[in-house]
């Protein structure tokens, strides 16, 4: 499967094919829920979504690991030494890292503003210093370089029947109800990381505070203020996926099954966080292999009849045969 990826995105030099194959690797591994709705595009688009979400993960991982071995001098010094190597992948269109090398050649084949990674890690940046965040507005500041630029560099690659310009609003929208999403789900995680995502106005509206989190996550009680701030979360999230859905009808035909795929399943992970009563504190939501083998098979469905129906966009990508989704590939989603 991985090879007729390559080969049908016309990627043909040893070095740059596994240098995709480990973008590849760190989207199946980390980013599961979106790995699985990325096997709904044409063969030749994947390779590109795989280096975008890779790097991402790449970069994630390091500010992110609860490695107790690693302080935060380390963290920092390896997300500068990072940056450098962007700044001069994107220059240079080479890297000796393998993954930097294929957002570097993706960047290329798609023209994607280089602004866009950058803000991307000015973000990554700001999760070292940055431990929470006194209103909404601040957390979105924080999230155009942390989600909705991933929107925005996944536009060209997915193509557009409008302007792309027209597109950005909503794709920057999705992303940042993705990261929302998770923001949501990984509450507890993210404290014992010393940070909290939750803006501290919509928290202390209902008396909550970080003391209290910590008591909540350390005692495993539970607190019906808390749960009302994360209620008061969810519905401020599920407002930003509203905003965000007209912009899938934007999409190339060939690119909506995709999308879709993605907003059903981070929509599902928000019905499990509320199905659990809120005990985000105490265990993480998961979505059932049922749902997601319904989404999956919607997905499916939705790749069929768009082939039937349109003809390549305005990127003709060469003729593949219908994916196929494993069970095992369903069950590790979400």
């Amino acid at each position: 499967m991985t090879r007729r990826e390559l080969d049908a995105a016309g990627i043909t030099d040893p070095e740059l094919r596994a240098a995709y194959l480990r973008c590849r690797a760190l989207n199946a591994a980390h980013g599961k829920t979106y790995f699985l709705a990325t096997r709904l595009l044409p063969a030749a688009r994947r390779p590109a979504v795989h280096a975008l979400y890779g790097f991402a993960r790449w970069a994630d991982d390091i500010v992110d690991s609860l490695d107790s071995g690693v302080d935060e001098r380390a963290r920092a010094t390896a997300l500068t030494a990072l940056r450098a190597q962007l700044d001069v992948g994107l220059r240079e269109g080479h890297s000796d890292d393998p993954v930097v090398l294929a957002l570097a050649d993706t960047a290329r084949r798609y023209s994607i503003d280089h602004g866009h990674f950058r803000d991307f890690m000015s973000a990554m940046s700001a999760d070292l210093v940055v431990t929470d965040y006194p209103g909404y507005a601040d957390l979105r500041g924080y999230m155009h370089g942390s989600a909705a630029v991933i929107g925005l560099q996944m536009l060209p690659v997915l193509d557009t029947v409008v302007p792309l310009a027209e597109a950005e609003p909503y794709a920057a929208d999705l992303g940042v109800a993705f990261q929302l999403t998770n923001f949501l789900r990984d509450v507890g995680e993210d404290l014992d990381r010393g940070r909290v995502y939750l803006p501290a106005d919509l928290l202390a509206g209902h008396g909550v505070d970080r003391a209290l989190l910590r008591h909540c996550r350390d005692s495993g009680r539970r607190e019906r203020r808390v749960t009302a701030a994360l209620k008061e979360f969810e519905a401020l999230t599920r407002s930003v996926y509203r905003r965000a859905e007209p912009g899938i009808a934007m999409l190339a035909p060939i690119s909506r099954p995709c999308i879709r795929t993605a907003y059903v399943l981070y929509g599902r992970i928000l019905d499990a966080v509320a199905a659990d009563d809120y005990a985000v504190l105490h265990r993480r939501a998961v979505v059932s292999r049922r749902v997601r083998a319904a989404v999956a098979a919607d997905g499916l469905a939705r790749v069929a009849a768009a082939r039937l129906r349109h003809r390549p966009s305005r990127r003709s990508d060469p003729p593949a045969p219908p994916t196929v989704l494993s069970p095992s590939v369903t069950e590790e989603a979400a």
